[in-house]
Order: structure tokens, then sequence, then C-alpha cells
């Protein structure tokens, strides 16, 4: 647990410029600067990052692990979100078993890892009536075997309502007193409170126009603030939101988000990709921040969330990547390098630079989670740092070297990474994981559920 690292070629910091070393010990950095020497009177591994450029470590605030194995699925390439919703996940959900969800936690965690990713918001919503508990027992056992800082945003629907894909599948959702039960177990279970927690809880209703009551969204308001739990959910990805909450409830989405106590600065959304200038201003007005997701929402045909407009209006910014099934890369990073680029297409080349991208993607990320102890480098923060290899041909040629992985993008070389201190990969390797065991038993898992689709 005690380190230090040497002689990287920079790092992203604001607290120490021009720093190249890092001492951590205890699981928190102790010191940076340059010229650091070993300490004889406390053992400590010495790394030497010639070479690497070190950044915090990534945060992904929104991601669905199950769909690690529904990648490519053909019947959903090239549909919208509504269908596609259909013909991947809902199609593939009854067949999850806690063995293959097992699996696709450790690929998609996995992914995060080697990407840059130190912590992941996972929006677990394979929950129904008849649910076994182990299903979500397996995600939160992966993430603790590889070291990652998980945030289970834990998903429910308790009315099929507009989603097609639960009624066409014949999926029977849980009633409220299911939810709230099984939230208090998982709670208890596993949630840390803190902000430098390794596991925490976020009750995240997996839609709160298409499959939620108003009832319901407010008993699960009332009960998160209660024990002091942040909330997450899907809003506004494609238009039918608008067009639902209008015809249901004679409200804007904003406005009925607004009204079942679902706007505030313990909330965040994935997408808001449709939100008008009214519900920009809400956002800020009320300190709700977005999980912006710039593949998924390019591959499903969805549209680009207006988030430079939310960047100036006072909205907190964070990335994510979404559903592997919906953005195959599966990769934290080329959400950032996406992100540097889509808005530019469309403002114009001022419209993001490199450093307020990784901005959103570490410590806006953080701050939304309540993990305020990591997100960015400096003394006294948790050790959370990803060191990138840059000593390649495909780097070699670029001037703003601490930047070099944000503008390239993939494919990148993670040599070492590290959370709250511990080592997750070392070396280029991810801790604990054999990849070629990891590749087959995902294989054989995703052969099963399609001989029984």
């Amino acid at each position: 647990m005690n380190y230090l690292i040497r002689n990287a070629t920079a790092i992203h910091t604001q607290d120490t410029p021009g720093a190249r070393d890092i001492r951590i010990r205890n699981g928190r950095i102790t010191e940076m600067g340059r010229g650091l020497t070993p300490l004889p009177e406390q053992p400590e591994t010495v790394i030497d990052a010639s070479g690497c450029v070190i950044w915090p470590g990534l945060v992904n605030t929104h991601h669905h692990l199950a769909q690690s194995i529904m990648k490519g699925v053909p019947g959903g390439l090239n549909q919208g979100l509504g269908e596609w919703l259909s013909s991947v996940p809902y199609r593939f959900w009854p067949k999850v078993t806690p063995e293959l969800m097992y699996h696709a936690a450790r690929l998609g965690l996995y992914e995060m890892i080697r990407s840059g990713a130190t912590t992941c918001a996972d929006h677990h919503y394979l929950y129904h009536s008849n649910t076994s508990p182990e299903l979500e027992d397996t995600v939160w056992q992966a993430a603790e075997e590889l070291g990652i800082r998980l945030v289970l945003c834990r998903g429910s629907a308790t009315e099929t309502g507009s989603h097609e894909g639960m009624i066409e599948h014949r999926i029977e959702p849980e009633t409220i007193d299911q939810v709230i039960d099984r939230l208090d177990a998982t709670r208890k279970k596993h949630h840390q409170s803190g902000a430098d927690a390794m596991k925490k809880l976020v009750v995240a209703p997996t839609s709160l126009i298409h499959s939620s009551t108003p009832e319901g969204l407010r008993i699960q308001a009332r009960w998160a603030r209660e024990h002091g739990l942040r909330m997450h959910s899907h809003l506004l990805e494609v238009e039918f939101d608008e067009i639902k909450a209008r015809e249901k409830y004679r409200q804007s989405a904003i406005d009925y988000a607004e009204a079942c106590d679902w706007l505030g600065p313990d909330v965040w959304y994935a997408h808001l990709v449709h939100s008008n200038p009214r519900a920009v201003e809400r956002l800020a007005a009320t300190g709700t921040g977005i999980a912006h997701c710039p593949t998924s929402n390019c591959r499903l045909g969805s549209g680009i969330a207006p988030v430079v407009d939310m960047q100036k209006a006072g909205v907190p910014v964070s990335l994510a990547v979404d559903g592997s099934a919906s953005a195959e890369s599966g990769s934290m990073l080329q959400e950032l390098n996406l992100a540097w680029l889509i808005h530019r297409a469309t403002h114009g080349p001022d419209a993001t630079t490199l450093e307020q991208v990784l901005d959103w993607g570490t410590r806006g990320g953080a701050n939304l989670l309540g993990l305020q102890d990591t997100g960015s480098l400096s003394v006294g923060k948790q050790a959370d740092l990803v060191v990138y290899d840059i000593d390649q041909p495909r780097f070699a040629g670029v001037h703003s070297t601490l930047l070099a992985p944000l503008m390239c993008g993939e494919p990148v070389q993670v040599r070492d990474s590290f959370v709250q201190g511990r080592r997750i990969i070392k070396d280029g390797h991810v801790a604990g994981l054999d990849e070629r065991e990891l590749t087959r038993k995902v294989q054989e898992g995703v052969a099963r559920m399609l001989a029984e689709a």
C-alpha cells in the first residue's frame, strides 16, 4: 500500500504544478513534487514512471454492466432507443443468470479499468417481482475482486407503463414495497458513507416517465434522503420522454421530475439529450447533474446533449459510457475523446477544451457521486490514479504530452492503476484477472443465453 512513483513525464495536478513524483502511504497521497527519494525508515515500493503521464482515475457515472454480454446484437444495430430496448436488453434480461451476470460485470469493469477508470456507477436494473438477490450480489463481488470503486445505482420498475420492452417480454415489475425492502437490505449490507467510500448505493428507478408512478417516485425520493443516499435515473434521452410526460402528466418532463421531488444537488440524470432551455435552467437552479454519454447517444441516433450550454449555466457535468450494448468500446477514454470532439463539430473549435473535458471525466464525476476525496491529485486525497504509457510511436509526435491519451484516444496502454492506494493494474496487467479465462467464460455464457433466447 506504500509506493513512490517517480520520473513521470507529467502529472495532472493543479496543487503542485510541475510535479513528477507522487508518494502514496496508507491509500492516500502524502507528497508530490520533483526528485522525491525513498524513505528508508518507511518501506515503500518504488515505481519508475519514465515515459508515462499520470492522471486522476476516470470516473464513469452511468453504466449498465449487464450489457457487456449484449454487444452488437444484429437485431438492434440500426434501431433507435425504443425498438432497441426490446430487441436487446429486454430480450435477454430474463436469461441473465447470476453466474452470467458475474462474468458480464467482470468484463465491463475490466474494460473500465483498462481504459483508465477507477470508479464505476452501474445502473443495475435487472429487477422484477421474482428477482434473485444473487444477481445483484455478483456485481458487488466482481467490483470487490477487481478493486474498483463501485456505486450501484439500484434500478426499479413498478409498472410496465409505456415500456414496450417489458410488455413484450412479459417482465413483471416489482411493487414499491419490494423496491424499498430490497433497497434497505442492500444499504445495510454494502453502502458506505463518506467521501472516500469504496461501495455506495444510489436509488435509481430505471425511468421516471415510463415505468414509475408519481407516488412511487416520491416514496423513493423521501426514503433516499432519509438515509443520505443519492438519486439517479434516465431522462430525456429521446423526445418520447417529453411527449409521454405531457400526455400522461400534463407537464414537461423536467417539471414532472421536480413535482416528484427528483431535482436537487443529490440527483443526476443520464443523457438529458433533449433538454430545452427551460430544462437547463431548472437543472442549473437546483444543482441537478448530468451523466453525458456521447458514444451511446450517437450509436442510437438519440442526438447530442447540450452540455456546452449546461456547463455555462452551471449544471454539474460528468461523463459516462452507458451500457456496452450501445457503446461497444466500453471505454471511458473513448467518451472523453468524443466529448471533446463532438461539441466542436456543432459549436466551433473553442466549444470544449481538453482540460475541461478531463475535469468532467474526473473531478466532475467524483463530485456527483459524493466521492469528493477522489477525482483529483493532491496531497491528502485518496490515491486513485492512472499511469498511461505514452512512450510509444503513436504518441511520439504529440507536443502536449500530458493530454496525449485524450487527444489521441484509444488504443492506450494503462501501465499502472491505483484505487485507494491499491495497485489494480501492474505493468499493464489487471490484478486478479486472467484475460483468456474471462474471454472463454463470457463466450460460453453468451452461447448459452442465445440458445435459450
